[in-house]
């Protein structure tokens, strides 16, 4: 069949148009806007530059919390966590009395635009940072028809036919396996790009980084703009390939520490402690991963678990007087305002400020990884993220617009 006889691809109630030229979404973990605008000013991304001026260049929403977990797979299925039910790195099973990661595909309740486009006789690449994302991002994908390729730069030496569609990604694209704490992990991800797109030629593909350079490194320092400039020079050569891309992020990032560089932090576990009995309730930090070197586990989203018995209203009446937190919300207000799913969350919800972030109890954080000052994320503050098209679209800015939005468009703009 010609692209053009290709009916649009439904996924998740959402239509698709069949891409005429491969259709690329680039998700830069924390790419707070701030970013681009220092390393444009600086000259240090002339291609980015030209495509904010001849194509589209417009802000959008990620989803809360802003973590990166939420929101890739949010990218990945076009729609928020109320339909896919991820809404963290991390969650709490009362049925179970568990607390797990959430990068188990059992958590994950919708397919993919992947999956769909994969369904449809398309071929479709997906290259992540970390492998925490790779099994979720590749669910429904089916790798023995050459259709297909997912696998993580953390894991690239042990990417196989049978679970990645490729075997050692590492030795194919002529690169060692980069240090998880590093930029090398997302310019692995750039370059195997650039390499798929010269060689195997994805009608859809999906580049997801990792953050470590954002939560190390602010808009003005030089780690951070040897990053960008770097990717501007790989997002020149999938533009020169004729691909049509979004850029987009799945959060921002802001600086949450203190004047001498100590972590700023309310420990609300610690806090409902004292209020309720020590134990009694359950804080759950949604962004806390295996990466505690990125952020300690410290981020400004948590959600509450209360006891039996307890006085909701009362434990949010004195939770939100705390200047440390901007909104408290009960379940039902952060189902209905975040689209969340209702059955994944505590009884109450709470957002830190800019500078702020939330922990449990002081003594179950360990800091001593943390090597820089505190940058992270989770909140309203971090919720606005870029988003660029190197096409012209005639696009709505945030809060309508979405990074979920991102496969949608960079289809639509590969249709035209």
């Amino acid at each position: 069949m010609t692209a053009t006889a290709h009916a649009p691809v439904m996924a998740n109630d959402r239509a698709y148009p069949w891409p005429k030229v491969p259709a690329v979404a680039i998700c830069l973990d924390g790419c707070e806007p701030e970013y681009l605008d220092v390393a444009i000013a600086e000259g240090l991304m002339p291609v980015l530059k030209r495509m904010r001026e001849t194509g589209t260049d417009r802000r959008a929403h990620s989803v809360i919390p802003s973590f990166t977990n939420p929101n890739n797979l949010s990218i990945a299925t076009g729609r928020p966590p109320s339909v896919h039910g991820i809404c963290g790195n991390y969650l709490y099973e009362p049925e179970t009395g568990q607390e797990v990661m959430m990068n188990d595909v059992r958590f994950l309740r919708a397919p993919t635009v992947f999956s769909k486009f994969h369904e449809a006789g398309a071929r479709v690449a997906v290259v992540t940072a970390k492998d925490k994302l790779r099994a979720l991002l590749g669910a429904g994908l089916k790798f023995d028809e050459d259709r297909a390729i997912c696998f993580s730069s953390e894991k690239s030496d042990q990417a196989t036919k049978a679970e990645n569609g490729i075997e050692d990604a590492s030795a194919w694209l002529g690169r060692p396996v980069p240090e998880v704490y590093s930029a090398g992990l997302s310019e692995f991800v750039f370059a195997a790009g650039v390499k798929l797109l010269r060689e195997w030629k994805p009608d859809v593909m999906y580049l997801s980084t990792t953050d470590y350079v954002q939560h190390k490194y602010a808009p003005d320092q030089q780690g951070a703009k040897d990053f960008y400039k770097m990717f501007d020079r790989y997002l020149g050569e999938l533009d020169a390939l004729g691909a049509a891309i979004v850029v987009t992020a799945d959060h921002g990032m802001k600086l949450k520490h203190k004047a001498d560089g100590s972590p700023a932090v309310i420990y609300v576990q610690d806090l409902l402690d004292e209020w309720l009995g020590k134990a009694s309730a359950r804080v759950i930090l949604p962004i806390t991963d295996p990466y505690v070197v990125h952020h300690g586990a410290l981020g400004s989203f948590a959600t509450a678990y209360l006891p039996e018995g307890a006085d909701r209203a009362d434990i949010m009446a004195r939770l939100a007087a705390l200047p440390e937190l901007i909104l408290v919300v009960d379940r039902e207000e952060a189902v209905k305002r975040f689209e969340l799913p209702a059955d994944r969350i505590g009884d109450i919800v709470m957002i830190s400020g800019e500078n702020m972030t939330i922990g449990t109890s002081a003594h179950r954080h360990d800091l001593a990884a943390l090597k820089e000052p505190l940058r992270s994320h989770g909140g309203l503050t971090e919720q606005e993220v870029p988003f660029i098209v190197n096409r012209k679209l005639d696009l709505p800015n945030a809060p309508e617009l979405r990074n979920f939005d991102a496969f949608f468009f960079a289809t639509t703009a590969a249709a035209l």
